[in-house]
């Protein structure tokens, strides 16, 4: 059987994409790292693909302006030319159009650092400090055309503490999403994961997954 092939479009610093290379090298993951696509050229991220020997493509969004599929349109050649199964947001701060849901129907995968559907959006973190909740955490999802919705893959809390800043919360849910990331991909690859409207139910049969409270 062939192994999953993802791909990676990331924007910033990389520490998501750098638990799935992490979860490759430790062996748990049963998926190829074909390439990984940055939209900010100097990108922390491109240097981490790099010391992975995953291929790094950039393809900067500001020349396109605000037609958002043709810069899709070029990240998607990308992901055909690698021959991409799945596609994976690790830290991709753009919203994407439904031509690019239409490439991957539920084969684009997403993390996003909140308990959805609370706290959407790009500011999660001060939002949930700013209602006063007691626990947040993070979401693996599948996307959709909604901003940071569509079918929840895999959750964990993370507690918000008296003294928490925005800086201090964000640094513990990451810790998590380290976790929970790889643990979904792994899930995909190994065909443990089936789309029921707006659920996806896991086969967890002969495997042990963390707690998510």
């Amino acid at each position: 059987m062939d192994r999953l092939r993802v791909g990676v479009l990331a924007s910033g610093r990389g520490t998501d994409f750098q638990s799935l290379v992490a979860a490759r090298d430790r062996g748990d993951l049963a998926a190829e790292i074909v390439v990984l696509v940055c939209n900010v050229p100097g990108a922390p991220v491109i240097e981490r693909a790099k010391k992975a020997s995953v291929p790094a493509v950039v393809v900067d969004h500001r020349p396109f302006g605000k037609d958002r599929t043709a810069f899709e349109r070029e990240v998607v050649k990308v992901l055909r030319k690698k021959r991409a199964d799945l596609v994976v947001f690790a830290g991709f701060m753009r919203l994407v159009t439904t031509y690019f849901i239409g490439q991957f129907p539920m084969r684009i995968m997403n993390i996003h650092p909140s308990l959805l559907p609370a706290f959407p959006g790009a500011h999660a973190q001060r939002d949930a400090l700013a209602a006063g909740v007691k626990v947040t955490g993070c979401t693996v999802h599948f996307t959709d055309a909604s901003i940071d919705g569509g079918p929840i893959i895999l959750q964990k809390a993370v507690p918000v503490h008296e003294d928490d800043t925005e800086e201090t919360l964000a640094a513990r849910i990451l810790e998590q999403e380290h976790i929970f990331l790889p643990l979904a991909v792994r899930l995909f690859a190994e065909g443990r994961l089936k789309v029921e409207g707006r659920r996806v139910k896991v086969n967890t049969k002969d495997i042990s997954l963390p707690p998510m409270s």
